[in-house]
This record gives structure tokens, C-alpha cells and sequence, in this order.
């Protein structure tokens, strides 16, 4: 088998020479290009090739478990460019030296026809000694097409010339039947020169008998010889493929190393399922954000805490957050590139603690990640306990009071004055029995009842009278902490109002509470200096305030929580104007049938 090298040697000499003065017929002859992808090898190495490749893994085999990923993918890449290129090159050289030898038997061809139909053979077998005529020109013939003999014969096989004179008048090597016969034959035969691609082609004269017959051939030797020199070059480049192969693999291994930091596959199995794991297990919710702000990650608790359950959210991943029905100031926090430490939101369910933080690598932004926690049961204990805590700053004010008026009494006794004594002790218990009285006899919520008392006793202290309207009624138709939310925020902002228009008027906050036709209406009125009209829409929203920023943490939530407990039950929230335009009045509708 032979390279396409020698095809294209051989064609270019014989095509050159023979074009410029050899015999008639070899100026156009079609002899192959070279193999440069155009045969069907290249079809076997870039097709079937690959395929091959990919098989050559046993399902079986398996690779050292400490390997990490990169390394593993490296030593398969090496193996598949190894292969290929083993296989490439096998292909080429096959397909090479099968080249050859139809190159070197239509070259053969080209030149016995051309010999047997030249006039100088036929004029020299009509002479006695054809041989004279004959051995220079079928030496010169030889030389300009490169072949390696000619050889001019009888019909009987009896020699005319030859490369060796001394064989000259011995008997052809070889089969000569067919041509004999009168018919053109190729064939691979050893002969004299050894083994070598000749055809054999009968010399016909006027009356079209044969007159004599022309052998050329080409020994396998100076193929081989040839197929050896294209041997070096398909090496050299089978070697520069598997270079470049081998640096491509180590590239994209080395990057791989990098991205998984050369974990084992193992290793990174384990890691996915303790990843799904914690996931799951955790109770905080857990967001992972790209930094287009589309949900790569979201744990159950984080679905359950933002409400995406239901065929109406389906799978958040892949979505951008702000597609997911969340409100405006959640999504600006989920998606902010600056860190947010316990921010508190509230939603019409919820309450939710959002921590953010940025993710960034190789001074690239890659997203967020976001942690949520439900502050909803701790706010209403908060609010409770913010209850609890001011009934005992209550009673430590009346307690502050008793020992007061106590020492007045016992002054006035000492003074010689007991009617006096009599009088003021009397109506310092009226003023503070009437107004616990009315609390108590019109709340039966003992929570609301320690509200309201303890309310009173805050604003008493900072100078406001807080007053319940004479038809409050609290029977426990709602749930005792949203009320202590609704009612709480709301006494707390009117005490703050009723002080900020004292220099106006004197600071005053009524509480009523009633029933309807329509459900459970809370009042809330103040002598503050009232609410613009035009930031009602913003006031029940997380952030809203009218207090200064140096104030105490937490401004702008109370309202809020109001909302959300409103907007719970079911119920709405109006903001009006007092009598005569003065103050501010906050009055809360809940239906009683969605308690």
C-alpha cells in the first residue's frame, strides 16, 4: 500500500516531461491530486472516526477515585485525541498508498500505449535487428517518465530491450497472454527487477495483427521508498495534532480545575446532596439571585414565606424576582447591590427579616443572597409584650403617685386637717377608679383591658389625656393580638401627634371601640396637627413617617404592621380630619364573618 506522496512525485514527473517532448497521449494524462483532505480518509477520521472514539470506554472501566474531575477529563481527552489521530493517520497512510498504486498503473499504462502506437517501434521491428533501434529509445523513455523499465517484446515473449542488456533476447517474466491476445492488462507481478506494477500492451500493425508487445513497470520498491518519505510528513503532522489536542485538553481541564477548585466527582456528589439537604432543612428561606435578579435558587421555606406555593407562581427558578408578584420595596431590597442587614418588611400576611448580600468573584457582580426569616409570631409577642411592659410602667407611675398623694394624706393628718385629708384622698381615687372602671367593665379582653390602662398612664407621663370613648365595648370578637397591634400603633402616633400640636391646643387622644351593622369599628382620634391628604395612599407602607431620622429605630413600621393586620381580617382603613379640621381620626372597619 502506498501514500498519496508518491502519487503526486510520480504524476508531477511524468505529467512535466512527458508534456514538454515524451510521446504522444502522456501530456494528458489525469493523474491525482495530492492528499491534502480531499479523499476518503479525511470522510473516515472527521465521521466515523469520532464515534469510534467515543466506544473505545468500556461501561466497566472505571478511573482512581481520588481523581479529581479535571484530571479525569484530561486523561479521556488525551486517550479520544490519541486515538483519532492513531486512527487519522492509519487512514491516511492506507488510503496514500492504495493512491500510488492506481497512480503508478495508470502512469504504466500511459507510457505502453504511448510506446505501442509510436512510429519509431513500428519502423524498427520491420528492420532485421530491432533491438538496435529499440534499446535507446526505450531507455530514454524510461528515464523521462521515471519508470523503471520498458520492455519491447515479440509476440513470443523474446526480449527486444531492457533496463540490463544482458537480458536482452531472453524470454519475458511474466504474463503475456491477454495482450497476445490483443487486450491492455495491469497486474502486479515479480519479474527480474522483483515485484513492481506493470502493464503489458499488444503493438498492432496495418492489418491489425499483433506485432509485438510493450511492457512498463514500476517496482513496489521505489513506492515504498516514496510511501516512506510520506510516512515522515503524515508523522510529523500526526504528531502536531496530538500537540495541539493534548495542550486544547490541558487548557480546558486546567479551566475546569479552577471552576471546581479540584474537587473529586465523588466529592462533588457528596457535596450536592448535603447542598440539597441543608437546602430543605434549614427554616430561614434562602434565595439565590444572578445579577439579572433571576431566581437561581429558592428553598421551601423561602417559597412558603413569600407565598410562591400554587400553580399561579409554578417554579420560581430561572424567573426574574420582580415577575413573582412581590411588592416594589421587597423586590428593590432582593435585588439591591449594597448589603441589607435585618431589614423588616411587611407583607399582608407576614413580616419578614431580609438580609442581602452581594456575591461577587474576580471583582465581577454575580448576585445576590438573600436569607428571610418570619418575624410575624415574634412581632405580635413583641407587641404583647410591649403591652405587659407598659401596664407595668403604669403601675410603677401609679405606685410613684400613691406614695405621693399617701404622704400628702398623712401631712394633712399631722396638720391637724383629717377633713381635708378626707377630700383630697377621695378624689384622687375617684379621677383614677373611674377611668380603670370604665377600662375594665367595657373590655373583657384582659390583654386590651392592660393596653389601654397602661397607654394611659405612658401618655399620662408625657403630658396627654388619653381618653375611651363612653360606648367602647370590647367583647373578644378578633383575636386580642391584632388588636394590640392595630390598636397600640394607633394610640402610640396619636400620643406622638397630640404632643406635636400641644402648643396649639390642649394634647388629647379618645379610643372607641364598637359594633355595627357592618362589624367591629376602632376609633382613634388626636389633637396633633392632622394628616395631609395627599400621603394617606404612602402611609400604611413600610418607611412612611413624619418623625425625624435621628429618632429611635423602628419609625415608619407601626402603620404598616396596622395594614397588614387590617388587610388580614379583611377590613380597610380610613384617615379623616377631627372637628373643625383639627386633629387627625384613624378609623379601622373589621367584618365580623371573616374573624
Amino acid at each position: 500500500m502506498h501514500t498519496a506522496g508518491a502519487c503526486t512525485r510520480v504524476g508531477r514527473r511524468r505529467s512535466g516531461e512527458h508534456g514538454r517532448r515524451g510521446p504522444r497521449g502522456l501530456c494528458n494524462l489525469d493523474y491525482p491530486p495530492s492528499c491534502e483532505g480531499g479523499h476518503p480518509c479525511v470522510h473516515f477520521v472527521h465521521g466515523g472516526g469520532w464515534t469510534k472514539g467515543a466506544d473505545v470506554r468500556r461501561p466497566g472501566w472505571t478511573v482512581p477515585s481520588g481523581w479529581s474531575l479535571a484530571r479525569q477529563l484530561l486523561v479521556l481527552q488525551a486517550a479520544i485525541v490519541g486515538l483519532l489521530v492513531a486512527v487519522g493517520v492509519t487512514a491516511a497512510y492506507l488510503d496514500a498508498g492504495q493512491s500510488a498504486d492506481d497512480a503508478a498503473g495508470r502512469t504504466v499504462t500511459a507510457v505502453a500505449i504511448s510506446i505501442a502506437d509510436g512510429r519509431n517501434v513500428h519502423a524498427a521491428l520491420a528492420t532485421r535487428d530491432p533491438s538496435r533501434s529499440l534499446q535507446p529509445y526505450a531507455e530514454r523513455v524510461r528515464r523521462d517518465t521515471g519508470v523503471d523499465f520498458v520492455t519491447i517484446m515479440s509476440p513470443a515473449g523474446i526480449r527486444y530491450t531492457h533496463p540490463n542488456p544482458a537480458r536482452i533476447g531472453g524470454h519475458f517474466v511474466g504474463n503475456t497472454a491477454p495482450a497476445v491476445a490483443g487486450r491492455t492488462f495491469t497486474e502486479t507481478y515479480t519479474g527480474t527487477l522483483g515485484p513492481s506494477v506493470r502493464t503489458v500492451t499488444p503493438v498492432f500493425d496495418d492489418g491489425h495483427r499483433v506485432v509485438a508487445l510493450v511492457a512498463v513497470g514500476i517496482t513496489i520498491r521505489v513506492i515504498t521508498k516514496e510511501l516512506r518519505h510520506r510516512l515522515y510528513y503524515l508523522g510529523g503532522v500526526a504528531l502536531a495534532v496530538l500537540a495541539a489536542g493534548m495542550a486544547g485538553s490541558y487548557l480546558v481541564s486546567a479551566r475546569l480545575r479552577r471552576q471546581t477548585r479540584g474537587v473529586a466527582p465523588g466529592e462533588l456528589s457528596d457535596m450536592f446532596e448535603y447542598h440539597r439537604a441543608i437546602l430543605h432543612a434549614v427554616r430561614e428561606g434562602l434565595l439565590l439571585l444572578d445579577r439579572e435578579g433571576r431566581v437561581v435558587l429558592c428553598n421551601d421555606a423561602a417559597r412558603e414565606l413569600l407565598d410562591l406555593h400554587g400553580d399561579m407562581h409554578g417554579d420560581p427558578r430561572g424567573r426574574p424576582v420582580a415577575e413573582l408578584g412581590l411588592p416594589d420595596e421587597l423586590v428593590a431590597t432582593l435585588v439591591s447591590a449594597e448589603p441589607r442587614s435585618d431589614e423588616i418588611h411587611v407583607g399582608d400576611t407576614r413580616v419578614l427579616v431580609v438580609n442581602t448580600s452581594p456575591v461577587r468573584s474576580r471583582d465581577r457582580a454575580r448576585g445576590n443572597v438573600v436569607t428571610l426569616r418570619d418575624h410575624t409570631e415574634l412581632q405580635g409577642l413583641t407587641g404583647e409584650l410591649d403591652t405587659v411592659r407598659g401596664f407595668a410602667e403604669s403601675l410603677r407611675s401609679q405606685a410613684h403617685e400613691a406614695a405621693n398623694r399617701l404622704h400628702t394624706v398623712v401631712s394633712l393628718v399631722e396638720m391637724g386637717r383629717p377633713e381635708q385629708a378626707v377630700e383630697f384622698a377621695t378624689a384622687e381615687l375617684e379621677t383614677a377608679q373611674r377611668l380603670t372602671d370604665r377600662v375594665v367593665g367595657s373590655v373583657s379582653e384582659p390583654v386590651l383591658a392592660a393596653l389601654l390602662l397602661g397607654k394611659s398612664a405612658e401618655a399620662g407621663e408625657r403630658g396627654v389625656e388619653l381618653a375611651v370613648a363612653e360606648d367602647t365595648v370590647i367583647d373578644g370578637v378578633v383575636e386580642p393580638r391584632d388588636l394590640v397591634t392595630i390598636l397600640g400603633n394607633l394610640i402610640d402616633n396619636a400620643v406622638d401627634a397630640a404632643i406635636e400640636g400641644a402648643a396649639e391646643r390642649p394634647p388629647r387622644v379618645v379610643v372607641g371601640v364598637r359594633r355595627d351593622a357592618g362589624g367591629l369599628v376602632l376609633e382613634v382620634s388626636d389633637s396633633g396637627p392632622g394628616v395631609d391628604p395627599d400621603a394617606v395612599p404612602e402611609m400604611f407602607r413600610r418607611g412612611w413617617t413624619t418623625k425625624t431620622s435621628g429618632g429611635p429605630v423602628g419609625h415608619g413600621l407601626g402603620l404598616a404592621l396596622v395594614g397588614q393586620a387590617v388587610r388580614r381580617h379583611g377590613g380597610d382603613v380610613r384617615v379623616g380630619s377631627g372637628p373643625g379640621g383639627s386633629g387627625a381620626v384613624f378609623t379601622v372597619r373589621l367584618p365580623l364573618e371573616t374573624r
